[in-house]
């Protein structure tokens, strides 16, 4: 199944709570769900802020 940006935000917010919970600092990636999925990255990197915003936790976000 292909995400929805409901489903990509409570999978961040799980990634959030597993970072938090385990003492993770740093998360790289690329970006998620935008390729084949066909989210809209504008759309997912807004999510992605706002769910870690109240975090430490860097994020790198990468592009090929």
């Amino acid at each position: 199944h292909k995400p929805t940006y409901d489903s990509m935000r409570k999978s961040l917010e799980a990634m959030k709570a597993h970072s938090l919970n385990n003492g993770v600092t740093d998360i790289s990636m690329p970006r998620i769900g935008c390729g084949l999925d066909g989210l809209d990255w504008n759309k997912v990197s807004a999510i992605l802020e706002e769910v870690f915003e109240d975090t430490d936790i860097k994020i790198t976000v990468y592009t090929l």
